[in-house]
């Protein structure tokens, strides 16, 4: 191949990546925290939801926020055309169950006993889908330990309605921060989005110059 082949080769790869690049980021999820997260990140996205069924038979947290994911974001593949779409789903997982949203505020009080005391994991799994069709998807991990909760602590929390929307019925962002002792990895995963390991995967999946356009850059400092 002669220098000049070279140099068209590139232009013509250049061209093609420019042409299937993404335009923009769709998050569908419902999830303030997600989205929270994703804005303080600096990246521009909008979010669009279609209700999905949720009905999964694996009792493995892992495949379980995977498939939920996919399935969150191919919801609204039609009508997101030249988007890449995130798709993301956050359950606790503890002694052999997967404890998604409370049904109402006894159940998240019966949730809230299990924890208090132990270590339980947190699993969130994020699916992007790329217009050209190409797909990513990962699953990230932390471990969180309880504190000994009184029962009057379960109590008034739960009054607050804030474990109601919740994965494993709290918050480390909120009111419940003051029950958790410690946590062994991520701490956005917890809160339901692993922002430093979905920016690996991005990156991976569209380039760099890609995600810079992708991110909010007010003052044009980056070039």
């Amino acid at each position: 191949m002669t220098a000049q082949d070279e140099i068209t080769a590139h232009h013509e790869m250049t061209t093609h990546e420019e042409m299937t690049a993404p335009v923009e980021m769709i998050l569908a999820s419902r999830s303030p925290r997600r989205a929270d997260i994703l804005s303080r990140m600096g990246f521009r996205f909008s979010v669009r939801v279609r209700s999905v069924d949720e009905t999964i038979r694996s009792h493995d947290p892992e495949p379980y926020v995977l498939e939920l994911s996919v399935r969150k974001a191919a919801a609204v593949r039609s009508d997101c055309t030249g988007a890449l779409i995130v798709g993301a789903d956050t359950v606790v997982f503890h002694n052999g169950r997967i404890l998604g949203k409370p049904s109402g505020p006894e159940e998240a009080a019966a949730m809230l006993r299990g924890l208090s005391g132990v270590t339980h994991q947190v699993y969130t799994g994020f699916a992007l889908l790329h217009p050209d069709g190409r797909a990513v998807q990962d699953c990230v991990v932390t471990d969180v330990t309880f504190r000994a909760l009184a029962d009057w602590e379960i109590r008034r929390y739960v009054i607050t309605g804030e474990p109601l929307d919740k994965a494993g019925a709290y918050g480390i962002q909120g009111g419940a921060g003051i029950f958790v002792d410690r946590i062994d990895g991520c701490y956005y995963n917890v809160v339901g989005f692993p922002v430093s390991r979905f920016h690996e995967r991005l990156s991976g999946l569209v380039g760099e110059d890609t995600v810079r356009r992708l991110m909010e850059d007010p003052s044009g400092r980056y070039g």
